[in-house]
Order: structure tokens, then sequence, then C-alpha cells
């Protein structure tokens, strides 16, 4: 059985993109996160331990967003899906990143990279 855990719209400020100014100035980043699991366990046993706790993924997510730049948001994408598997409950994990404010030369509500990755 595999159930869903999703968080959705988390706002970060990063300093991640090609040009100077992204990593100068920084700018807006959304993340989506699905995360695969079980969760019959925590189902029955009503304890966060036999869980993700979501309150605890979205400050490691935040963390990586607001961290270390990256010149692509490919690359944010995949380690955040990575931090994602590294709780050994979760079998697969989808992630989207979000970049309102890319600097490109038309008008666009928004840029985003969406990458899935899974244990097997």
């Amino acid at each position: 059985m595999t159930d869903d855990i999703t968080i959705r719209g988390l706002r970060c400020r990063g300093r991640h993109g090609v040009l100077a100014a992204e990593s100068e100035l920084g700018q807006v980043f959304v993340v989506d996160a699905s995360l695969s699991l079980d969760t019959a366990p925590a189902a029955v046993s009503d304890e966060v331990v036999d869980t993700v706790d979501y309150g605890e993924l979205v400050r490691r997510l935040a963390a990586v967003v607001e961290g270390e730049p990256v010149h692509l948001m490919e690359t944010l994408a995949v380690r955040l899906a990575e931090l994602c598997l590294a709780n050994p409950r979760v079998a697969a994990a989808e992630v989207t990143v979000h970049k309102p404010q890319a600097p490109v030369a038309a008008i666009v509500n928004d840029i985003a990279v969406t990458v899935r990755r899974s244990r097997t």
C-alpha cells in the first residue's frame, strides 16, 4: 500500500541561477514535494515516529533552498528529492521547484522543474 504526504507552496529565498544577479540578489523559490510511503504504521500507532515528520522535512527543504547556491533548478530539485528519500520510510518522491521571478524575455506566471525519484 502506498500513501502520499504532500507539501505545497513552500516559499524560500534562494540564490540559485546562472546569472550573477541571481546569486547576488536572490529571489523567491517555491517548492512542492509529494512523498510516497506506507502510512499504515502511523495510523495504527498514532505516533509521529512512525511516519515522516513533515514539520522537520519542511525545515530541511528550506535549509537546502536557502543554502549553497546552484546554477540549475534541475540540480536543486534533485537535491531536494534526495533529501526526501533520505528517510527510509519514503519509497518515492516527486519535487517541483518553481521560479516565479525567473529572468526570461517574456511575461510568464511561472517556470518550474519537476523530478521524480524512487528507491527502485
